[in-house]
This record gives structure tokens, sequence and C-alpha cells, in this order.
């Protein structure tokens, strides 16, 4: 198997992780050898109920048993993707009504800079230098590190870079700006959360030249941050949503959310103003419908400033400069590059999953699924402490 990994499916990095995986379960993956990881990663970030969960489980069961894909999204009137969509809008200020179910996070992140061309009838955006939003042209486009971009040239033209955190910056926000594009938190970037009222000050802009406040919650949101989305954290409202991730409980899944009056404008001039095969898939919205409803009906959100404290108490050691981030959206920042590969590549051996972020050579991730226990904190700490004691 390993052997037909290399040869017939193509590579993202030069030296993949490669474990061969036969069956997950709660907070643990299972490999071919018999291994037992803790699992300090979900999917990146993706596996917000843990891996398996019943109520997920049953939902993709059932629905499978109805029907799967009958007809592109928009024209029938399928179940699971109507009451996701409500029950999206029921967890979400008024201004955020209007749902559009998407494959995937970039391909929500299309849809809102479409969107928002489309309500302004403007071309600028502007994003944050070290950006992550996605891997498609447009969502490169949006992304500010030329080290990934450049390869690709040219992308969307009419992009301008800022400074997340950096006031002085927003002056770069005018009058031909149709939106500007953020990450409620700064993923690949390190996990870099708003500081000094940030988001308020570029709403407050955004709103003082006409142009749209996009927030990119595909990491951030569906309880991540210990509520439903990372903006409630900071009294700001984004005229346009991105959600991706962990909303599918473990399948794929996007969306983006506006106004009704907003969304309404994709239906004519032209019509099909944005359109998709599979977005909404009825088994990926019965996913995510379950998840979400067991995360806005448990206390599994409640638990998680407490399981966030317990992190940084255990998480005390000299190579270990700071943790940033929010929620269970933490990342260690060690001293060095070399520290960090060492922390992650040993941990494998220790049966601990923990992985890199994009943009940050020194951070290592840990985003574990929001169902993880306190005992297996503790368990996968010991062997982080344990790792950096024996450099």
């Amino acid at each position: 198997m390993k052997e037909d990994f290399f040869k017939y499916q193509a590579q993202t990095t030069p030296h993949p992780l490669a474990l061969e995986i036969v069956k997950a379960k709660g907070s643990y993956i299972y490999d071919k050898q018999g291994k037992k990881y803790l699992d300090f990663i979900a999917g990146v970030s993706a596996n917000t109920l843990g891996h398996q969960h019943p109520k997920v489980i049953k939902a993709i069961k059932d629905q499978a048993d109805q029907y799967l894909h009958v007809m592109v999204y928009g024209e029938f009137i399928q179940q699971p993707q109507v009451e996701l969509a409500g029950e999206l809008a029921k967890n979400l200020p008024k201004e955020l009504q209007s749902v559009y179910i998407t494959n995937s996070g970039t391909e929500a992140t299309e849809g809102a800079l479409k969107l928002a061309k489309r309500v302004t009838g403007r071309a600028g955006i502007v994003a944050a230098k070290n950006a992550y939003h996605g891997n498609t042209q447009g969502s490169m486009s949006v992304c500010g590190k030329e080290e990934q971009n450049s390869a690709f040239r040219p992308l969307i033209p009419g992009v301008s870079f800022i400074e997340f955190n950096h006031i002085s910056d927003l002056e770069k926000i005018d009058h031909n700006t149709a939106a500007v594009i953020l990450e409620t938190i700064q993923g690949g970037a390190g996990f870099i959360t708003p500081e000094n009222n940030y988001l308020k000050k570029v709403k407050q802009r955004c709103e003082e030249t006409g142009a749209l406040l996009i927030l990119d919650e595909i990491q951030s949101g569906i309880g991540r941050t210990g509520k439903l989305f990372g903006f409630e954290h900071y009294s700001v409202i984004p005229d346009i949503l991105i959600t991706g991730k962990g909303l599918g409980g473990g399948m794929p899944i996007g969306a983006f959310i506006s106004s009704y009056k907003y969304m309404s404008l994709l239906k004519e001039h032209p019509k099909l103003g944005h359109i998709t095969t599979f977005g909404g898939h009825p088994v990926i919205s019965a996913s995510a419908l379950a998840t979400l409803k067991e995360l806005t009906q448990s206390d599994i959100m409640h638990q998680i400033e407490s399981k966030e404290a317990l992190f940084r108490k255990i998480l005390i050691h000299k190579e270990i400069k700071e943790i940033r981030g929010k929620g269970l959206m933490l990342a260690l920042i060690l001293k060095d590059k070399e520290t960090a590969d060492h922390l992650i590549l040993k941990a494998l051996n220790k049966e601990l999953l923990l992985f890199w972020l994009l943009f940050e050579p020194k951070a290592v991730r840990i985003t574990p699924p929001l169902t993880i226990s306190k005992e297996e904190i503790k368990k996968g700490c010991a062997i982080i402490l344990d790792l950096l004691n024996s450099l």
C-alpha cells in the first residue's frame, strides 16, 4: 500500500508522514502496525466531534439509505440542505441568514469574493499578509504569502495586502475596495488573534468606505474557540461569513453566508451567478447537521475554555516561547524550526499526532477534537514535555 501511495497518488510534499491508517475512533487513529495514536490534529481542525461520532455516523447512514446526489445545488428541495441552512441561520445574527453550501472552504472563499464584487460593483480586494483562505487560484490571490503564490502567477488582479493587527494599514481600504477578507484568527501565520479591537476597527473602516467585511472562519468556526464562530468573541458581525472544515464532522463541506438581500443578487444578472454540482450533497449535509446540532445542544462548547486553560497550565517549558491561539486552536511557538520539527516527528514514535502550520516554521499545531477528554489532554501534554526535556 505504501509503495502504491507514492507511485499513484499525487503528493503535496516531499516527505509525507505516510501512516497507513486502518481505523479511527474518538480521539485516536490506528495504523496498520497496530499503533494507537492520540490525535492532537483532528484532520487539521476538521473532525470536530472526533472520529466516528455515533450521531454523525447514524446521520450519514440514514441519509445514504434515502438518496445520494439527485440534482445540482439549488434546484430541488432536499431536506438535509434546507435543515442545515436553517440551523446555521438560527445560530447566527439576523444579518447572516442566507446560506450557500459548497464543497469546500476554498470554494466558499471564491463565492464570497464573487458576492462582494456583485454587491458593491467594485473590483478591489484587501487581504492580510500571511493569510490563508484556500488553494484555488482565486483564494490564492488573497493569500499574502508570495513564496506560495509566485509559481502560479498571474492570479486575480486588484488585490492589496495589509498587516494583520496594524491599524495604520486600514487607510488602504478605500472607495475602490469591494471587500476586506480576513481570517478571524490567522491560521497559517501562527494562530494570531486580533488585538485592540482590531476587527471592530476594520468593520468601521469598511462602513466608512462602503466595502464589505468578509470573515474567514473555516478553521476558527464551528465551536473551536468556545463559541460557534470566532467573531462572537470580538463584538463584530461580518457582511459575509465563510465556514468549512469542522462543519462537516469529518466530511468535505464549506459555506458562505450573508444577508438575503445580498445573496439574492446571485440569482439574476446573470442567472446562475454561482453554481455547483455537488455543493450541499445530501449525505454531507446530513453529517454537518448532526455535527451542528450536537455542538449547539450539548455542553461541548462550554468545556472549551477549561480545556484551553488545562493546555496552558501544563505546557510550561523553557523551549515553549509562547502559546498562541484561542480555545482548542492552539500553537506552541518554539525557539526555532528544528525544535518544532523534532517535537512533531519524535511525537510519532510516542504515538501522539502533532503537525505544522503553513507559514510559521517555529509553530506546532494543537487542534484536537473538541470532544477530547481532560485525561487525554494530560496524556498528550506529558508526551510533549518529555520530548522537550530530551532535547
